[in-house]
């Protein structure tokens, strides 16, 4: 299961990014892990499974909330 591990590896980087360019790279590598994880979910329905697309999703609402900037 390496996008298990991918994804593992991915919640454990430090998140300090320090260009747009850097932030959107992210937040599509995170975008593609979520749905590549959420097509192992539907086939086995593990709850670990679950919980790690819910953390990255978290990981991903911080991402893009910081591209979209204030009103």
């Amino acid at each position: 299961m390496e996008i298990i591990d991918k994804a593992l590896e991915f919640e454990q980087r430090k998140h300090t990014f320090k260009t747009t360019s850097e932030r959107i790279q992210s937040s599509r590598e995170v975008k593609d892990l979520i749905l590549s994880l959420n097509t192992i979910y539907k086939e086995d329905k593990d709850p670990e499974i679950m919980d790690l697309m819910k953390r990255l999703t978290v990981i991903k609402q911080k991402i893009e909330k910081r591209l979209k900037g204030r009103p």
